[in-house]
């Protein structure tokens, strides 16, 4: 296994070299096993993915559930790891930033904190106080014994601000107060992504769920994407294969949905790490 400062340099090098990476979002060690067995070079946590898993209706989850969670995944996987933090479970930078240091202690080599509160009536931090945060996160981040890359969010898509000139605003502040990485989920199409890569210098996360399910790497690449993840989508998935065969059984006494199954011997292949036959 490599050790976490091994793995944090092949982390930053997938950011410096040219064109872009898929970082998939496993919500357990089986699922981690699965996708480095495919052969991708880094994995990311999902909240949301985790939220499923745990049978949280409302996608909740705790700062010690989220950590426990990317342990999990790193302790099962060779690749390097980002962590999903959400806000980093608190309103104040120093608490924030506490998260990041958990985080780090778990083996992540990366991890994001964002700008949405949680709080429906008040959904944004106020710019202010979201460049402070970023700055705060940036520093401890920077200051621990193995690097760590921070990715810092830009929400207001997500919440009812479709402002692309404020979210840009912020992008580029987070940059400036330090984040490594920079991302703002609920982009489109292929034209907002170069419109918003085009106006930061530092690498840009693009997560696919609001884009058309047919626009490719390739094409966000071309764009400026650097980092390309999929948040909650493939648990979503699994949810709908589960629920469909669900419904077979229950409404018309099929099983025929097995013929779909992962072959058992393919399974316990790629657990121990190797691709399937």
């Amino acid at each position: 296994m490599r050790s976490q400062t091994e793995k944090a340099s092949a982390f930053r090098a997938l950011h410096e070299r040219a064109g872009a990476f898929v970082i998939p979002n496993p919500w357990d060690a089986g699922t981690a096993r699965l996708l480095e067995a495919l052969g991708f070079e880094a994995l990311a946590t999902t909240s949301l993915g985790l939220a499923n898993m745990l049978g949280r209706a409302d996608s909740k989850v705790s700062r010690g559930e989220v950590v426990a969670n990317c342990r999990a995944i790193v302790e099962a996987s060779d690749l390097p790891v980002n962590i999903d933090l959400e806000n980093c479970f608190a309103h104040e930078p120093e608490a924030a930033a506490d998260a990041i240091r958990l985080a780090a202690e778990a083996g992540a080599v990366g991890g994001s904190i964002e700008d949405f509160t949680g709080d429906p009536e008040a959904p944004i931090y106020d710019f202010d106080l979201a460049v402070e945060r970023v700055r705060i996160a940036a520093k401890v981040a920077h200051a621990l014994p193995v690097p760590f890359m921070l990715t810092a969010r830009a929400e207001n898509l997500l919440h009812g601000r479709n402002d692309m000139g404020d979210t840009i605003r912020r992008l580029q502040a987070y940059e400036a107060a330090g984040a490594d990485v920079l991302y703002a989920p609920g982009l489109r199409n292929v034209a907002e992504v170069r419109k918003v890569v085009g106006a930061l210098k530092r690498p840009f996360n693009v997560v696919t769920g609001w884009l058309d399910p047919d626009i490719t790497v390739a094409q966000l690449a071309d764009a400026g994407a650097k980092r390309i993840s999929v948040g909650g989508a493939l648990s979503r998935l699994a949810f709908a294969a589960v629920v469909g065969a669900g419904r077979a059984m229950r409404e018309q006494g099929s099983f025929a949905w097995m013929r779909e199954m992962m072959p058992f011997a393919d399974v316990r292949r790629m657990l121990r790490g190797s691709p399937a036959a």
